[in-house]
């Protein structure tokens, strides 16, 4: 199964970067869909790619985490691995105990009795089960999150299920004498590690006209930044090592895009750890990003020039024609079924060349993968 073939089979699951690092989306298994993000190594060697998930499917695939990191090294690609995968999911769930064994009778007094630890102010929903369960938890910088809680009938004697809008996988340490207020704090720590990353994409949501993700989630790591008409950057931030030079990719024309990437390389040395991340990107960028005191959000969020619409599904326009007096932004599927339908148009590897449908300038547009935002997985492999 090629690329295409894999896209067809799995259409749920997108590239993330342009690279094919990185995989986001679902992948359905008896008519579920479960959240799974593929990360490849830099050199894309599938051996040490790194799989992760909701806290369903690691739950369902608990006892099965050696046959994934098995499959891991012994298939020859990413769409053959897919393939097993879903072999696995499907074996797992058929395997799975539909019926769970009832709670013992000691479950709800220990329950009530660690909620009330922890402190009942903490808890704003609780099913008619007590089996799942979702605490509010304020940082120290006052952002609120919300923990989700799975609780098994062996509780406390088995780890409960956590999810959380997190950039980084989270694992809860668990021992049979463990408790809510054990949870509770670990949260709270990684939450704590995580200050920086956050106060530093606080400040481009605040002073920036963030194009993409629409609404940032706690998990989202990329921001793409409006520079100018139809000219932005898209900034992918390491959550463990914010005061790092982020991975950077520019959109727009060349004519507009190429001083940038010039300005970018030249000025890289100037990067300061000690400095936040917006100020550095100024600097070494030597740009003043449009403030939004005195500009609209629409002056850069201009409509597909063939669609006449300015979001397709998840995608907005990331294609521009290079001809200074066009600029006319495109989807890029708009773009390519465009140029593929044109008999003088043709192809070379990834690259399709065809007229613009504004200037009819002989322009090449780079086909390019659309963009998806995470929420937050656990790593399983």
């Amino acid at each position: 199964m090629d690329a295409q073939g894999m896209l067809h089979q799995y259409p749920l699951l997108l590239p993330q970067t342009l690279s094919g690092r990185v995989y986001d989306g679902f992948i359905t298994s008896q008519d579920k869909d479960f959240r799974l993000r593929v990360v490849l190594p830099e050199n894309l060697q599938l051996q040490n790619a790194r799989i992760e998930c909701s806290w369903q499917l690691r739950n369902i695939l608990q006892g099965y985490q050696h046959i994934v990191k098995q499959r891991l090294q012994h298939s020859s690609d990413l769409p053959s691995f897919m393939v097993e995968l879903k072999t696995l999911i499907d074996v797992a769930l058929k395997n799975a105990d539909s019926i769970e064994a009832s709670p013992a009778p000691q479950y709800y007094s220990c329950l009530v009795k660690d909620i009330e630890s922890l402190g009942w102010d903490k808890l704003i929903f609780v099913d008619s089960e007590f089996s799942t369960l979702r605490l509010k938890i304020e940082d120290s910088t006052a952002r609120e999150h919300v923990i989700n809680v799975k609780l098994g009938a062996r509780y406390p004697y088995k780890a409960p299920d956590c999810c959380i809008d997190l950039p980084v996988p989270f694992s809860v340490s668990w021992t049979p004498q463990s408790n809510l207020q054990d949870l509770y704090k670990q949260v709270l720590s990684t939450l704590e590690s995580l200050k920086d990353f956050w106060d530093a994409l606080d400040e481009i949501d605040k002073n920036t006209w963030v194009l993409e993700p629409e609404k940032p989630t706690r998990s989202a790591t990329m921001r793409r930044i409006a520079i100018g008409n139809n000219v932005s950057i898209t900034i992918d931030v390491d959550p463990r090592h914010t005061t790092m030079l982020p991975e950077c990719y520019f959109l727009g024309a060349d004519h507009v895009v190429q001083p940038l990437k010039e300005m970018l390389n030249t000025n890289i040395h100037l990067w300061d750890p000690n400095v936040g991340l917006l100020q550095n990107l100024k600097d070494v960028l030597e740009i003043d990003f449009p403030p939004r005191s005195n500009s609209e959000k629409s002056d850069f969020s201009m409509d597909c020039g063939i669609c006449y619409a300015y979001r397709l599904d998840s995608a907005i326009p990331d294609q521009v024609c290079d001809d200074p007096h066009c600029g006319q932004p495109f989807h890029q599927a708009c773009l390519y079924e465009w140029l593929n339908s044109l008999p003088s148009s043709r192809q070379s590897f990834n690259i399709i060349y065809g007229e613009c449908p504004y200037c009819s300038k002989q322009d090449p547009e780079k086909l390019v993968p659309l963009s998806m935002t995470m929420q937050q997985t656990s790593t399983i492999a």
